[in-house]
């Protein structure tokens, strides 16, 4: 397949990418380098490794430029996967018509530019924040909540996305798979998520904050579990269909235990600076992944005791900027 991976020089897209030109397939990758969240250095360097793969082409441009998303998304596409966004819950409190311009402008850009050429096929990379606060819950989170009460600007986006895309599906048949993913980690995560900052704070001796009392839950899914079910729904989606499935790890564990994990990983014990629970934070995730499993023979097998030693030894083995 041509596949077009937008974000493609980011944590998920570079490694989906990867395993897209193990696979045989081409792909033309579209980044902005954009730097409001981490160092755009980063992004540059996952760039570097890809440009040397056989197979891959880069466009540097922004979802939003439809200049750009036309070099991008050509006729001879097979199916888009659409990974750019702005991302991260607390940020979006402070900007979120930043949010607002950046997801849904450039979704609809993405989506219209599809539909001008009779291109059928996008997998969308949604997220779990999508279903809002669950306070108490004790039951996985289905794809058929109604997900009414995002908790932030960012969440809102994601689910405005998924409405925005149904409704092309509705009139124009475009084949749409959401994926909501489920707090991803591993190798090249984002510096500023909790598993990267866990990990270098504790290594340097530094605070790390915890906000609340540490009894948050969260379904981590390491990357590669997360990226094998990108690729199902890539080889699956087709014109005309649209399904949400949960890619998650299906196991929670609280903050405090997440902090116990890169104590035994680091080999130090934590200096914890403890604060308030911020707002747009969740109390827990939790996936139920029976549709993913049934549809795209998704099954993740990392645990977070697995996972978080891996992704250690690669910022061990490659310190980014």
């Amino acid at each position: 397949m041509h596949v077009v991976v937008t974000g493609a020089a980011g944590f998920i897209g570079s490694h989906t990418t990867e395993r897209l030109i193990a696979a045989g397939h081409r792909v033309t990758g579209l980044d902005s380098f954009d730097s409001y969240l981490y160092s755009s250095d980063r992004k540059r360097t996952n760039a570097v490794a890809l440009a040397a793969l056989p197979g891959f082409t880069l466009i540097e441009g922004n979802i939003c430029d439809r200049d750009a998303v036309a070099r991008a998304i050509t006729p001879d596409v097979d199916v888009v996967l659409h990974l750019a966004a702005l991302a991260g819950v607390r940020p979006s409190l402070a900007e979120p018509l930043r949010y607002l311009d950046t997801n849904i402008v450039g979704t609809g850009v993405i989506a219209e530019h599809m539909r001008a050429l009779g291109l059928r096929r996008l997998v969308f990379g949604s997220s779990s924040s999508v279903y809002g606060a669950r306070p108490g819950a004790t039951e996985a989170f289905r794809e058929d909540d109604p997900c009414l009460t995002p908790a932030s600007p960012y969440a809102a986006t994601k689910r405005m996305n998924e409405l925005q895309l149904s409704t092309y599906r509705d009139l124009f048949g475009l084949g749409v798979f959401a994926l909501r993913f489920f707090t991803v980690y591993g190798p090249r995560q984002r510096p500023d998520m909790a598993i990267s900052k866990f990990l270098d704070a504790v290594a340097a001796g530094r605070p790390i904050t915890v906000f609340g009392d540490g009894s948050s839950r969260r379904d981590y899914t390491y990357v590669d579990d997360i990226v094998s079910g990108v690729i199902a729904a890539l080889e699956r989606v087709a014109p005309g269909a649209f399904e949400i499935y949960n890619l998650g790890g299906t196991q929670t564990i609280s903050l405090a235990e997440l902090v116990g994990v890169v104590e035994r990983t680091v080999g130090k014990a934590a200096v914890i600076d403890r604060q308030p629970d911020q707002p747009g934070d969740v109390p827990i995730t939790y996936a139920n992944i029976d549709r993913a499993r049934a549809a795209l023979g998704y099954q993740p097998t990392t645990t977070v005791a697995q996972g978080v030693p891996r992704q250690w030894a690669w910022v061990q083995a490659r310190p980014m900027p």
